[in-house]
């Protein structure tokens, strides 16, 4: 390929695989994929990276085999992040407006900021912050403040909780590939983004997305997200029911869900069988659709209740009026959206993500398999690289400058050190500046205390 300006690169590290895709955006705003590759994931576990070495020795293999096979050289990547570790809460800060009484972009970003400031647990680090709506001067239910005149300004936002280990996990093994992370984005929001529509959104839908690990869910209401929740269990989980239950090797138990299960046993026919292959000196063995199906839903059953659990306490069930959208791998089973309606009472349809894609797109690029990555590429070109992850602990205004010893100094006057620039950090330093500035009260050895 000799044009790669405006290549965007993501990665989606799964628990059953690592899906690297490439695109670009076009002058009309859709999305063209260039290409789409996946290889076996190892070294993950619902989500979460336990291995880096095997986890960064997939995705060299991936990296290479899409710049081989595509003529492109990855430098920078987005990375989707899930996890049984992701938490969301709730969040509603105020400010009040000094100047003219007149809201301005500067106070609604102040007020964004102040959510990163709330206490943590150890160990804990905020991914991402929601703005949903605002209220003026007890005004609710405002979108865009700006402009207008009130003398409080209250925000409420939904805020994505991860742990910081894990984090560094996935960034160390990009890094050791040779590339940048540009930004962590997560999963549910962009498989969110590749599936659904605004009006969905503005009606009340719930996205659920089943990988091999993990279940992703995603509430939106008016236009907002109003919930997040990762459910620490996938396809993985069917797949190892299958295999105790009929007492198959776990390739054949794959094998036997993608290809005759059903999430509902009722609709398999009794005198429907299968027959596996025995291992050496064992005879082969036949398993009965209806039994299959059966071992299927009692466990597919449980995923859905735990996404069921996650809408009560959303407190939205009532205002659904899209229902649920499933997608990922997961979502391909035969009769899940029928059991899905069953279990919830809610209308549900399999989402697709082709909604905003150009023409001459890689066949592979509409599988619900896909979602979450198509969904990363898409949240790339709608929010290029954010660069504050982390608030500074101290402002800028105290340099070292500020710092004067309380006696002047009888020895010489040193010479005066050109100063240099300070260097900018994408994650904000949080020690830096202050460390130095504590260093300056202690360089003149004979300043009387």
């Amino acid at each position: 390929m000799s044009d790669t300006s405006n290549i965007i690169a993501a990665i989606d590290i799964g628990t059953t695989k690592i899906v690297a895709v490439v695109g670009k955006k076009r002058e009309d705003g859709k999305l063209h994929v260039v290409g789409i590759e996946k290889v076996p994931s190892t070294g993950v576990k619902r989500g979460v990276v336990l291995n880096i070495e095997e986890t960064t020795n997939a995705i060299k293999d991936l990296v290479f085999n899409v710049e081989s096979k595509y003529g492109v050289k990855l430098y920078e990547v987005y990375v989707g992040i899930a996890g049984q570790h992701i938490k969301s809460l709730q969040n509603r800060g105020y400010r009040y407006i000094e100047t003219s009484h007149e809201i301005t972009q500067y106070d609604v970003d102040q007020l964004y900021k102040d959510n990163f400031k709330i206490p943590l647990e150890a160990g804990e680090n905020i991914l991402h912050v929601f703005s949903q709506d605002y209220v003026v001067d007890n005004e609710a239910g405002v979108k865009n403040p700006i402009g207008m005149s009130g003398r409080r300004l209250e925000g409420n936002y939904h805020i994505v909780l991860g742990r910081i280990a894990s984090v560094n996990n996935i960034e160390k093994c990009i890094n050791r590939v040779g590339l940048k992370l540009n930004h962590l984005i997560l999963e549910p929001m962009a498989s969110a983004r590749s599936v659904l529509t605004a009006e969905e959104k503005e009606a009340g839908v719930v996205l659920v997305d089943i990988g091999g690990g993990t279940t992703d869910v995603a509430i939106f209401y008016d236009g907002v997200i109003q919930h997040t929740a990762v459910i620490p269990f996938g396809g993985n989980v069917v797949t190892s029911d299958v295999k105790e239950g009929c007492a198959v090797l776990h390739k054949q138990a794959e094998s036997l869900k993608t290809q005759f299960g059903s999430a509902l046993g009722d609709l398999e026919r009794e005198d429907m069988v299968v027959t596996i292959p025995g291992i050496e000196g064992w005879e082969p063995k036949e398993i009965s659709f209806k039994s299959l199906a059966y071992i299927i839903q009692a466990r597919m059953e449980e995923i859905v209740d735990y996404v069921m659990y996650q809408i009560e306490r959303s407190k939205l069930y009532d205002k659904l009026g899209a229902g649920i959208v499933i997608t990922g791998g997961g979502s391909l089973l035969k009769n899940l959206p029928q059991l899905v309606k069953f279990r919830t009472g809610l209308e549900v349809r399999l989402g697709i993500p082709n909604k905003y894609f150009a023409q001459g797109n890689v066949e592979d690029a509409n599988k619900p398999m896909y979602s979450t990555s198509i969904g990363l590429l898409l949240s790339a070109m709608d929010n290029p690289v954010k660069k504050v992850v982390e608030q500074k602990l101290f402002s800028d205004e105290f340099n070292d400058e500020d710092v004067q010893p309380r006696k002047a100094s009888t020895q010489a006057p040193r010479k005066e050190k050109k100063r240099k620039e300070r260097p900018e950090y994408a994650t904000g330093d949080l020690f830096g500046s202050f460390k130095k500035t504590i260093a300056g009260i202690f360089d003149e050895k004979d300043v009387e205390m």
